[in-house]
Formats: structure tokens, sequence, C-alpha cells
């Protein structure tokens, strides 16, 4: 078997990844070699490989789902948004250029052949590749030179799946107007649909479904039903909007509030996501003074436009709150991005070009951006506990001697910064830590003592794989898979230019 699948979306957000990640968790249960593929993601939410590789999370995620170590193939092209509408163009795991959008369009042309390879390389070396797109296959502003969608999927032979979020309201409109968009020669490969975030009984769905088949020609390959916190290691700021998941009971007495400051350009907000499995930890996304006010802690995460957003900072009084928090011994943690903030000193000629900017100070160390990315995954030890990140950054910390160092970062009374990604997935380390923020903030707070992140992961996953065996038709998916879009499909009007 040599086959592929792209998983295409009607919008955003509405499934790709997920649907993705579930495919390939339910191919490996198989017995079937997989891997994911995104040609082109734009996402300030990134993993490094063991190698060294930058890659969009999602693919990272993707990877795990498929059981097998993640590479720079998976996601040959990821475009990191900056300041100014520009982007960072990442090939290859590597960063090659600062981009505005019509810059971009120059270098269409040399990325998709660089994404078309990597294809090919992963479809030598594995039984099936399950390739998501980017955004809509019916952006049409977008089709020409498109590398993601159904420019990737004409030039790879690929069948195309497309996935409605029935929670948005509009699906079979959505789903009907993604196919007549696009001209006759993309129709062709658009073999059917499914629909995702379904709450209520699959028996009022059936008109629909039947009018939908009858007006495209094409079938709905299931429903899958809206299921509690499958959104995991999610791309980028959307997965912000929902509102926050109810904090478990508390092992202890008292539950730990937890306030993250959402950066205008906040990056690997995932690394939350293990302070969100623990029971009694309460996570709020702040973007006012006063939504910092009865945290217990403060999270600056990181950020893609560390000295901008530190500027946003300033400008919404958030900056005086963190300082005041700190001077009255509040804890504090900064993570890369969020770490260089509470730096007394950045020099940034490389990101902003803003040059010397002061910082929050509340950590006794300089920041100076370098042209070359620090891309790599560290280990260490702190509180007598083995952890293991990952780095994503151009700013190089120097820490003063004699400040108590801290995971490469460094720590100040109830301020702690680290570059270190991930450390919190660290269980034991992330029970150490979170006793001693309790203590600090007076809460009689407990860690529970048996919460693996990692297990919580893969039930996940498990549950997405569930998803698919058990709501989708998968014997119509291996035909998919193993013979591609059926001939003949009707071209439904207007059928694009």
């Amino acid at each position: 078997m040599n086959g592929a699948l792209l998983v295409a979306g009607t919008t955003s957000d509405a499934g790709k990844s997920v649907l993705t990640a579930g495919l390939c968790r339910w191919l490996v249960r198989q017995g079937v070699r997989v891997a994911p593929f995104k040609a082109q993601n734009m996402s300030l939410n990134s993993a490094v490989t063991a190698d060294g590789a930058e890659i969009g999370r999602a693919q990272a995620l993707q990877a795990q789902a498929a059981r097998i170590e993640p590479t720079a193939h998976m996601n040959p092209v990821l475009l990191k948004p900056g300041g100014d509408r520009r982007s960072q163009v990442v090939v290859l795991g590597r960063p090659v250029a600062d981009v505005d959008a019509l810059g971009y369009r120059d270098h269409k042309r040399w990325l998709r052949d660089v994404a078309l390879e990597s294809l090919r390389t992963l479809r030598d070396r594995y039984d099936v590749v399950i390739c998501e797109g980017a955004g809509s296959p019916a952006e049409i502003n977008l089709r020409e030179g498109d590398i993601a969608n159904m420019g990737l999927a004409r030039a790879a032979g690929l069948p195309v799946l497309v996935v409605g979020d029935i929670d948005r309201g509009g699906v079979f409109a959505a789903l009907y107007g993604t196919v007549a968009l696009l001209e006759p020669a993309d129709q062709a490969l658009i073999a059917g649909f499914v629909i995702n975030k379904f709450r209520g009984a699959r028996e009022l769905l059936e008109p629909g479904l039947h009018q939908l088949e009858k007006l495209t020609g094409r079938p709905t390959y299931g429903v899958l039903p809206w299921l509690e916190g499958a959104r995991i290691d999610a791309e980028d700021s959307l997965g912000l909007d929902a509102p926050p998941a109810a904090a478990r009971p508390p092992y202890g007495a008292q539950t730990l509030r937890v306030a993250v400051v959402r950066l205008p350009r906040i990056s690997n907000v995932t690394d939350i996501d293990a302070l969100a499995c623990e029971p009694g930890v309460a996570i709020r996304y702040a973007t006012t003074p006063g939504e910092l006010a009865d945290a217990d802690l403060v999270v600056l995460p990181g950020s893609r436009a560390t000295v901008e957003d530190l500027a946003w900072l300033r400008a919404r009084g958030i900056a005086d709150e963190i300082v005041r928090r700190a001077r009255r011994g509040a804890p504090v943690l900064g993570v890369c991005g969020g770490y260089q903030m509470l730096a007394e000193e950045i020099v940034d000629e490389v990101e902003s070009g803003a040059g010397r900017v002061e910082g929050l100070g509340l950590l006794p160390v300089r920041v100076e951006f370098a042209p070359d990315k620090t891309l790599r995954r560290p280990t260490g030890t702190e509180y007598g506990h083995p952890v293991s990140g990952y780095e994503i950054h151009h700013g190089v910390a120097t820490v003063r001697d004699g400040a108590r160092p801290f995971l490469d970062g460094c720590r100040t009374g109830s301020v702690w910064g680290t570059t270190w990604h991930g450390v919190l997935e660290n269980d034991d380390f992330r029970r150490a830590f979170l006793r001693e923020v309790a203590e600090l903030a007076g809460r009689d707070f407990t860690p529970a003592p048996d919460v693996s992140f990692g297990a919580l992961r893969e039930a996940r996953l498990d549950a997405l794989g569930d998803l698919v065996e058990r709501h989708l038709d998968t014997a119509a998916l291996w035909r998919l898979i193993e013979h591609g879009a059926p001939a003949g499909l009707p071209v439904v009007p207007p059928g694009g230019p």
C-alpha cells in the first residue's frame, strides 16, 4: 500500500487537525505504518524534533498519534506570524526569511517543490500518509500558487475529505459552497464530507445528509459527536476563544487560580495544557490588570514578538500589575518570551529592530537577540526531579552572577523565568513547582499525586481513534486511501472560474 488522503475543512478550526490525529491513531492500531503531513502551516505553536527542526505542534501531536518520531518532512513549511503583518518562514525546520503576504508569493513556487518532495519522502517510508489542509480550500483568492489544499491535492493526486463544524451553524451551506466554488479539476478530487462536533440525535441530520449527497453526488463519511477535551496542542489562539474548562475538584482543600496573560502574539500556549489537567487548578486568560488581581500564579507565556508584546503589556497596565505582584511576593512564571520580558534589559536588532528596550526588571538578566534561532531539546534537574523541554528562540539570556539558576534561566524570590517550553509536562517537577506556588500564595492546595500528563494525552489520542472507528465509514475510507477519489464525480455549479 502507498496510499494518502487530504483532510480539508470548510474553515479554520473545523477539526482538520483533530481528525488527522484520529485517523493516524486508528490506522496505526490496524498495524498500518502511517505518518501525518501538512505542507504549509501558519501557527505560533511549534515543536522541536529530535534533530533540532521546528515544526507545527499539531504535526508533532499527530506523529505521536501515529506512534512515530516527528520529522521536518511532516511540516516542511511553517509560517510564524510576527509584528507588522510579517511572518517568519521556516523551511524544513529552519528559518529562511521574514516576509509579508505579498513577498511570500515570490517564494511559493520553490516552496511547492519542497513540500511535494517531503510528501514523496513520507510516502516512500510509510504505508499511508494522512495530509492536513490549511484554512479552507475555497479561499479562491489564494488558489493560484496554493501548496496546502487543492494545489497539493492536484499535484499529488490526493483524494480529499472536507470537514465541517456543525457547532458553528450553517454546515450544509458551508460544505456545499466549498465544493461549488472550486474549479472542475479540483472538484474531481473532493470525495465526500465529514461533519464534526455534533451534539444532537443523528436522525435529525439524515434528511440534510441525503439532500447534500443528492446535490453534490458525494457521500458523508460520518458524523463525529462532540468530544469534550478533544482540542489538544491547538495550532493557534483560536482555541483560547472557547470558554475555559471548569477546574476539576481539588485534591486538597482549595483550588489554585492561574492567570495566563493572553499576549497579542502569544506562542506555545500549549505550555499551559499540563496545568489545566491538574485537579483543582483553574485557568483563565487575562487581558486586563484586574484579571490578575486574585490569581495565585501569573504566567507570562511565549511570544513571537517579545518587544511589541511588552509594549502592549505596558499600554494595558498589566506590566505595572505584574511588578506590584512580584514586589509583594506573589508568584510569577515567565516562559521564553515571557521570561525575556521579565529581564532588566532587552537588545533586539533582529526581531523588532527596536534596539535597547527596558524590561520589567524582575530578573537579573540581559537578553540580546541573535540572528540564529536556538532550537533544541534540553534536559536538566529541578526540585530534585529530572526535567525535559524544548527551546525555540532568538533571544539569548545572560544571567548575572549570583542569581539562583532555574532550568537554564533563573529565579528571584517568587519570580521564575526559563527559556524551556514544555517543562510543566514533567509530572514530578510540576507537582513540586505547584506546591511551592501554593505555599507562597498562601493557598491550601495539594497537587494530586497520580496525574500523568503523558497518559492523559495518550488517552485523548485513543479517544480520537475511537471516534474514527465508531462514527466514520472506515471501509469506505480504506477504499479512498487505496484507490483515490472515485471517477466521474459530478461538477457542482457554478464550478469555479
